[in-house]
C-alpha cells in the first residue's frame, strides 16, 4: 500500500492525539479489556518491519486509520465491533494479518466483517473499474453486510478530506468512484451529512471554479444570511414557548453541490436562488408524544407564516425506506421569502444525520426490515450472472436514489416503491409469477392497465390470466430494478424455449429434405436471414419470420453451387474478419495512447465531439456498446458525463509514442479581401505542408467567417498553424472548434 519511513516528532504527537480522542469518545461503546484489543489494531494499522507506514498520499497509515475509525464511531454512530474493523481496515489494504490470526485475536464477529473488508480490498487490487466482473462482487460484498460499506464509507470520507495530498489522476478518478457510488451508497443509508460533504469535496475537485465562486459568495452573503435567520426565527421562538415545546431552532445553510443544482434546474444566477438555507426545529419530546408535538410545532409555525400547501412533505406517518422521519414545509417569511422549516425530534434528527446506524439504538423503530428487504433485493439483482455490468449498475443505482409512493394491498399491507413505480411494477414486487401473468389490476376498485402509474395511498389487487406471457415492451413500462430484473430473465426463459422450438422445426424439415444440418450451413443461413446468432435464427424460425420454403429453396441453390460455399474460402474471410478487427484503431495507435493501467487489449476511438489531439489532456469514457471513447477533458460533453456516468470515465494519456495523424477543425473570421482564401490555403498546404480536408468559407457585409479541417501531429503543430493563419493580412481571429466539418 505505501512505503515504510520513520516518524517526525509532530506526527507522533498526531498519533496520540487522535488515539486519546477516540479512546474519548468511545468510552460508552468499550470496557477495560477493549482497551488493548484497540492497541493492538493499532499497532497491526501501523507497524511492519518495526517501520511506520504511509499511505499513497503521504499519510501515515495508522494516522488515517485512527480518522477513520473516529469517523465510524463519531460521525456514523457504529459500535465496538466496528471500531476495530475500522483500525484493522488499513492493515488489512497491506494484507499483513492472516484471517486465522484476526479471529483468534479479535472474535467472529471482527473476522466476518474483516473478511468483507479483505475482499473488498483484493477486488480492488484486481480492478474497481465497472466494466469488470470484479465491479459486481465488490458490491455484492458490499450487501453481505452493511458495516463493511459503512466502513468503507468512511474510508473514502477521509480520503476525500486529504484529496488535496493526492495527484491530479487520482483525484479525479477517486471523486468519480465517490460520486457514482458511495454519495449515492451514504444517501441510501440516510447518512445525510456525509452524503452532502462527499458531494461537495467531488465538486471542489471536478468544478473547483464553479465551487470556489459559490464559496465565496455564500462568504459575502454570510452576515445578511444570519440576519435575516434571525429576524425569521425570534417571533417563532415566542410562540412554540407559548404552547409548552421544548425546542432547538437554527438555521441551515444548502451545501454548494445542492446551490449549483438548484442554479442549473432553476437556470438562474446565485443572487436568484431564494432557498439558500432551512430553518430546522428539532423538539425534545417523549416518544409517545413526537407527532403530536411536531403537528402542533407546524400549527405555529403555519399561524405565523402563510405555507405553501404544495410543499408540505410529512415523512411523520410513513418514514423514508432509509428511516427518515420528518415534517418539511415551505413558508413565506419577511420581505416575502419562500423558507423550507423542518420540524423533528432529537431522536428523528440523530437518524436523519447518521442514518441506519441510529436505528440501532432506538429499539422497536420501524426502518430495519425495509432495510432488510432493500439489501435482499440488491444481492438478487447482484447475483444474476446474465447480466452485464453498464446494466446491473444502473440497476443498483436505481434502488440508491428513489422518491417513494407508498401503497397497500388487498390485506391493507403496505408497500414502499419509487415515484413513478407502475402496476406491473406492484405485481413483481408481490411475487415474480404475478407478474408475468399479470393482466391489469383493481386500483381503488376500478380496472387500470398494467402501465397504471401508482399514487401514495392507492388499494391494489392485482388481476393475473395463466394465458398471459412477458412481453418485450414491458421493459418500458417497469421502473423498479426488481421488476426489471425479474422481467428480463423470464423474457430470456422465453426465447430460449421459442428458440429450443424453432431449433426442433429446422432439424425435423432438414430430415424430410434429406439434407443434413451442419455448423457450415447454419452460418450461412445466419448471413442470410440478417441474424445476429444462431439462437436468434432458431427464434426467427419458431415466430414465423423466416419462410421455410425459402430455407429449402436456398438449399438447393447450394446444392447446385450456385452458392455453395467453398471451406478454404470460408476459412479465408474468418481469417480476414479476424485480421480486420485486430486491426481497429486500438492496434494501429498502440503507441499513441494508455488507458488505465486495469485495461489492456481495448479498442477505442475518438470522440468526434471533440476531438482529441496528441498533447490535449484526455480521459476514456466506456460506451454502452463497449470499447472506449477518447475524450478532451474540455470536451463540451465532458461534465455531463463525469455528472450521469462517473462510473464509465477511465483515465488515459498520451504515450509520446509514433505520430499519427489527427483531425482539428479551425473557425477564422476576418475581412473578405480578394484572394483571402487563397491566402490561406497557401499557408495550410504550402508554407506548413499540413494536409487539409476541407475548407468552408461564407460572407456577408465584407467579412467572412468560415471553417477549416486539417490533419496534424500534435497540439504543438496546430499552434503554428493557428499562429501562421493569424499572421495572414485580413484574418481577424482563428480558434479551434469541437464541430466536425
Amino acid at each position: 500500500m505505501g512505503t515504510d519511513v520513520k516518524i517526525s516528532e509532530k506526527e507522533r504527537r498526531e498519533i496520540v492525539e487522535r488515539y486519546r480522542y477516540l479512546l474519548r469518545i468511545s468510552r460508552n461503546i468499550l470496557d477495560t479489556k477493549d482497551v488493548e484489543i484497540i492497541r493492538q489494531a493499532i499497532e497491526l494499522a501501523s507497524l511492519q518491519n518495526e517501520q511506520m507506514v504511509r499511505r499513497k498520499s503521504g499519510v501515515l497509515a495508522v494516522i488515517h486509520a485512527l480518522d477513520v475509525a473516529r469517523i465510524v464511531v463519531e460521525e456514523i454512530g457504529l459500535g465496538r465491533t466496528s471500531l476495530i474493523c475500522a483500525l484493522l481496515y488499513v492493515a488489512i489494504q497491506s494484507s499483513r494479518i492472516p484471517l486465522e490470526k484476526v479471529d483468534e485475536k479479535f472474535g467472529a464477529k471482527v473476522a466476518g466483517i474483516t473478511h468483507g473488508l479483505v475482499k473488498v480490498v483484493e477486488l480492488y487490487n484486481q480492478s474497481s473499474t465497472i466494466e469488470s466482473d470484479n465491479f459486481r462482487k465488490l458490491l455484492l460484498t458490499f450487501a453481505q453486510d452493511i458495516r463493511v460499506v459503512l466502513i468503507i464509507i468512511a474510508d473514502r470520507l477521509r480520503t476525500m478530506r486529504t484529496l488535496d495530498l493526492y495527484d491530479q489522476e487520482s483525484q479525479q478518478k477517486i471523486s468519480a468512484e465517490v460520486s457514482y457510488l458511495y454519495a449515492p451508497l451514504a444517501h441510501r443509508l440516510g447518512l445525510y451529512n456525509i452524503k452532502s460533504e462527499m458531494e461537495d469535496l467531488v465538486m471542489k475537485y471536478t468544478k473547483p471554479d464553479v465551487y470556489r465562486f459559490i464559496a465565496r459568495k455564500l462568504n459575502e452573503t454570510k452576515r445578511g444570511r444570519e440576519k435575516y435567520i434571525s429576524e425569521f426565527i425570534e417571533p417563532l421562538k415566542k410562540d412554540l414557548e407559548a404552547h409548552g415545546l421544548k425546542f432547538e431552532i437554527k438555521g441551515r445553510t444548502k451545501t454548494i453541490n445542492s446551490i449549483y443544482n438548484k442554479m442549473k434546474k432553476q437556470n438562474v444566477d446565485f443572487e436568484h436562488v431564494y432557498d439558500l438555507f432551512a430553518i430546522r426545529i428539532i423538539l425534545d419530546s417523549e416518544k409517545k408524544n413526537e407527532k403530536s408535538d411536531c403537528w402542533k410545532a407546524y400549527s405555529v409555525v403555519t399561524d405565523k407564516y402563510q405555507p405553501n400547501p404544495s410543499r408540505l412533505r410529512d415523512w411523520l406517518s410513513v418514514p423514508k425506506s432509509n428511516g427518515y422521519e420528518s415534517l418539511h414545509t415551505t413558508v413565506l417569511g419577511p420581505d416575502n421569502k419562500w423558507i423550507e422549516v423542518q420540524i423533528r425530534t432529537q431522536r428523528m434528527n440523530e437518524i436523519a444525520e447518521k442514518g441506519l446506524a441510529a436505528h440501532w439504538r432506538y429499539k422497536g423503530i420501524k426502518g430495519e426490515a425495509g432495510m432488510d428487504r432493500w439489501l435482499a433485493n440488491i444481492r438478487e439483482i447482484l447475483e444474476n450472472p446474465e447480466r452485464n455490468a453498464v446494466e446491473f449498475f444502473d440497476d443498483f443505482k436505481l434502488n440508491l436514489y428513489d422518491k417513494e409512493v407508498f401503497v397497500f394491498t388487498p390485506k391493507g399491507e403496505l408497500r414502499r416503491l419509487p415515484k413513478g413505480a407502475t402496476v406491473l411494477d406492484f405485481a413483481f414486487d408481490i411475487h415474480t409469477e404475478v407478474g408475468k401473468k399479470c393482466v391489469g389490476a383493481k386500483v381503488n376498485g376500478r380496472n387500470v392497465p398494467i402501465k397504471y402509474e401508482l399514487q401514495n395511498g392507492d388499494h391494489i389487487e392485482i388481476n393475473t390470466s395463466n394465458h398471459q406471457k412477458p412481453a418485450q415492451d414491458w421493459l418500458n413500462i417497469v421502473v423498479t430494478s426488481r421488476a426489471k430484473s425479474k422481467l428480463k430473465q423470464a423474457l430470456r426463459e422465453l426465447h430460449y424455449k421459442e428458440a429450443d422450438v424453432g431449433k426442433e422445426i429446422l432439424i425435423r424439415r432438414f430430415k424430410n429434405w434429406k439434407y443434413e444440418l451442419t455448423d457450415q450451413i447454419l452460418n450461412q443461413l445466419v448471413k442470410r436471414y440478417k441474424a445476429k446468432t444462431v439462437h436468434d435464427l432458431y427464434l426467427d424460425v419458431a415466430t414465423g419470420k423466416i419462410d421455410m420454403m425459402d430455407v429449402k429453396e436456398f438449399l438447393v441453390e447450394l446444392e447446385k453451387g450456385e452458392k455453395k460455399p467453398d471451406k478454404s474460402e470460408l476459412e479465408a474471410q474468418r481469417s480476414a474478419e479476424n485480421f480486420v478487427q485486430k486491426q481497429e484503431p486500438l492496434e494501429e495507435n498502440e503507441d499513441i495512447l494508455v488507458i488505465d493501467q486495469n485495461l489492456s487489449q481495448v479498442e477505442y476511438k475518438f470522440a468526434k465531439c471533440c476531438n482529441p489531439i496528441l498533447g490535449d489532456e484526455i480521459f476514456g469514457f466506456v460506451s454502452a456498446t463497449g470499447g472506449i471513447k477518447i475524450h478532451r477533458k474540455n470536451c463540451p460533453n465532458a461534465a455531463d458525463m463525469r455528472k450521469k456516468f462517473g462510473y464509465r470515465i477511465v483515465p488515459a494519456r498520451w504515450s509520446g509514442g509514433k505520430e499519427a495523424n489527427f483531425q482539428a477543425t479551425l473557425k477564422i473570421t476576418g475581412n473578405d479581401d480578394i484572394g483571402i482564401v487563397t491566402n490561406i490555403s497557401h499557408v495550410i498546404s504550402k508554407d506548413l505542408k499540413v494536409k487539409m480536408r476541407s475548407i468552408s468559407i461564407n460572407s456577408n457585409e465584407g467579412t467572412f467567417e468560415g471553417t477549416v479541417t486539417v490533419f496534424v501531429h500534435n497540439t504543438g503543430d496546430l499552434d503554428m498553424l493557428i499562429k501562421k493563419i493569424k499572421d495572414v493580412k485580413g484574418v481577424f481571429d482563428v480558434v479551434r472548434i469541437d464541430t466536425v466539418v
